[in-house]
């Protein structure tokens, strides 16, 4: 008649078969990703639910049983070696993987063993050499499977251990348990059955973890971050568990008795739940690096690691990512551990004033935040202070009027680090206390005095480019400007002009029809200059397109007539490809600068003509004319003009205009002859299409 162990047995395995299988069905439904990660889950959560299964339905001792074991050993392998290999940051050490390969072998050993075991049944001597060697094995694997699980956690960035955190403390539990489970048999030489029985119930409680974690983290990546040394301890760690776990249980099997069964449940349950307990706490693993720091290691920080978390965490880019003083904050707080911080900054006057806060919203911060001789202090200094030592008196080297009265109220502050970048207070970083509370050695002083010039210097660098930015919208902004002038100064010239010839040419009425048509094209530039002016102008220049260039090259003659004599010679009928508002824009500065320098009673000259696969507008001019000196070196730099009252723009405006339409601008000039600007512009597609074939028929 089964006992009441062997229904604890049941039950317990047979509700963990049934929630891991649950699980895996939820894993299979959820829409995400199949990445190899996620499909290695589901087979080693479906595994685990069939290993379960198999106790439930034959018992531990089954040959199936063993075999399911060893197949979820398998999966839950595997599914460590793709969460480390699909990690972004650094690869993984050889030796990692050797590991890996070395436990693969074991499980694959383990099966050929646990398949020979049936086979010895008539001999008791070959048997027991084959459960022997089984039994090692498994705790062979235990062994190395909690290394691998310790390396899995500790080479991760801090940043993203919290979503592995539950998945690794639910395997360290699942192999702890074998672990203890095969040590109490190797060394009494029987089954513990009340072990064995309690396995169950253990495994079920595992499966809501795995479940919370994944709603935690529907991906599970992982950034290497590894140091060997942690590493190392790891198996050193395992290694002392597993003598003194020999030890104990060697203990107990003197005692002997019912105690030992008791003791030995109550000794496995308790290191089982301190684990699940202590491993997830951030807090013990403050405590624990602060103690390994202590006792295990010369020097507290690693330092390549932690200039890589560092450069990291103020550099990291992307929309998503904190806003630059808050990773400034993060890149020094996590230096020790403060899980919060402050940066308060200079403003004009000299005062500190809150920049940014980083965890912590509660902090009450003052307006201003220091005291007239602050900043002078920390410049003088550069001294780190320590608030714990301040508040007790034995700070030697802090001035009391430089430290405000709200810094040392505050319980919660713990350290003020000062920014200063050549003999300048850059700002003040305040970092709240640690979970494990120490006090401040000359390592920890050494990395935030390095840490915090180095952040000033970002912090200078930022200040730089916002000044930078701040000048380049202004030189944008008088950019702009020296065009509209230059634009203003065309259309007031124009009217002028037009002012005059209205006292000669009053009474003609086509004069008059032209004067209105001329105001009101001028109005509309107008117009247009003052939306260009608007800071709300969004408006930006048309996309060239095919148009014939006639058309616009007669409109323009048109409305010069009655400024100033425009003849043309030959205008030839083509298509170009080009923006025509830009196109009328640059004629307008040529013949406008044409206007400019020739006599009244010289006329000015309009061409246009095919030249290969683009179209040539000439405007010229007999004029003053210019030197080749003078067009080579100011002709087209800005604001340099040789016209009394001119601004030096409209050339190298016409240039500008016509190199954004893959254009360019040619000037032919002497002195004393006049000048002649010819306009290049591209033909449109398709007419260069057919001039090309043309060309290739001849």
């Amino acid at each position: 008649m089964p006992s009441l162990l062997d229904y604890i047995s049941i039950f317990g395995h047979a509700i963990a078969a049934a929630l891991f299988g649950a699980l895996a069905i939820w894993q299979f439904q959820r829409k995400v990703e199949r990445t190899d990660k996620h499909i290695w889950l589901i087979v080693a959560i479906t595994l685990t639910s069939f290993w379960a299964l198999a106790i439930a339905v034959e018992g531990y001792l089954s040959p199936i049983s063993r075999f399911a074991e060893t197949l979820r050993n398998f999966g839950w392998l595997a599914f460590m070696f793709t969460l480390l290999r699909a990690g972004e940051g650094r690869d993984e050490p050889k030796t990692v993987n050797i590991i890996y390969a070395a436990l693969a072998f074991v499980l694959i050993g383990q099966m050929l063993v646990d398949s020979l075991i049936p086979a010895f049944g008539g001999s008791p001597r070959l048997e027991g050499v084959a459960l022997y060697t089984s039994l090692v094995m498994r705790m062979i694997f235990a062994v190395g499977a909690l290394v691998l699980v310790h390396n899995l956690y500790s080479i991760s960035a801090p940043e993203t251990r919290w979503g592995i955190r539950l998945p690794t403390a639910s395997l360290a539990a699942i192999w702890t348990f074998d672990l203890n489970l095969y040590t109490i048999t190797y060394l009494t030489q029987q089954n513990p059955v009340e072990l064995y029985a309690m396995r169950g119930a253990m495994i079920a409680v595992i499966a809501p973890i795995l479940a919370m974690a994944s709603l935690r983290n529907t991906e599970w990546n992982l950034k290497l971050s590894r140091s060997v040394a942690f590493r190392s301890l790891s198996l050193f760690a395992i290694g002392s568990y597993l003598v003194m776990m020999i030890v104990i249980a060697t203990a107990l099997q003197i005692i002997g008795g019912d105690y030992a069964r008791l003791a030995q449940i109550s000794f496995l349950f308790g290191t089982t739940i301190g684990a699940l307990l202590l491993l997830p706490s951030g807090r013990f693993r403050a405590w624990l690096k602060v103690t390994l720091a202590k006792n295990f290691f010369q020097h507290r920080y690693d330092y390549r690691s932690e200039w890589i978390r560092f450069t990291d965490t103020i550099g990291r880019p992307g929309a998503d990512s904190e806003p630059f003083h808050e990773r400034v904050i993060k890149a020094i707080a996590d230096i020790t551990d403060s899980p919060a911080g402050i940066l308060l900054v200079p403003d004009e006057s000299g005062q500190l004033v809150l920049q940014s806060r980083w965890n912590w919203s509660t902090i009450e911060v003052p307006a201003p935040a220091s005291t007239v001789r602050t900043a002078a202090f920390f410049e003088s200094t550069g001294h780190i202070i320590e608030y714990d030592t301040l508040r007790a008196g034995q700070d030697d080297k802090s001035n009391a009027t430089a430290i405000p009265d709200w810094m040392q109220a505050d319980p919660q502050i713990w350290a003020a680090v000062p920014l200063v970048h050549f003999d300048r207070l850059a700002g003040l970083m305040l970092l709240a206390r640690p979970r494990i509370n120490r006090t401040l050695d000359w390592e920890d002083l050494d990395m935030l005095r390095v840490v915090g010039r180095q952040v000033a210097s970002y912090l200078a660098e930022y200040r730089s480019q916002e000044s930078l930015s701040e000048v380049q919208r202004f030189d944008e902004f008088n950019r702009r400007m020296a065009f509209i002038m230059h634009d203003i100064k065309n259309l007031v010239s124009q009217l002028s002009l037009l002012a005059g010839n209205a006292k000669r040419h009053a009474d003609n009425p086509e004069f008059q029809a032209d004067m209105i048509d001329t105001l009101q094209d001028s109005a509309q530039k107008m117009n247009g200059l003052l939306q260009r002016l608007s800071q709300h102008n969004k408006a930006h220049p048309e996309e060239p397109k095919p148009f014939k260039i006639a058309d616009l090259i007669r409109s323009t003659i048109e409305k010069k007539q009655l400024l100033h004599d425009v003849e043309s010679q030959r205008i030839d009928d083509l298509t170009v490809l080009a923006d025509p508002a830009r196109v009328e824009q640059i004629l307008g500065h040529l013949i406008q600068n044409a206007i400019d320098a020739s006599p009244e009673d010289k006329a000015i000259t309009i061409n246009a003509r095919r030249r290969d696969l683009c179209v040539a507008i000439d405007v010229s001019d007999q004029g003053t004319g210019m030197s080749s000196e003078f067009i080579r070196s100011q002709l087209f730099k800005p604001f340099t003009s040789t016209k009394q009252g001119g601004f030096g723009i409209g050339a190298y405006e016409a240039r500008a205009l016509a190199q954004a339409m893959n254009g360019r601008l040619e000037v032919e000039s002497k002195e004393g002859e006049g000048s002649r600007f010819t306009l290049i512009l591209p033909l449109a597609k398709h007419l260069s299409d057919e001039i090309l074939a043309d060309e290739r028929a001849a």
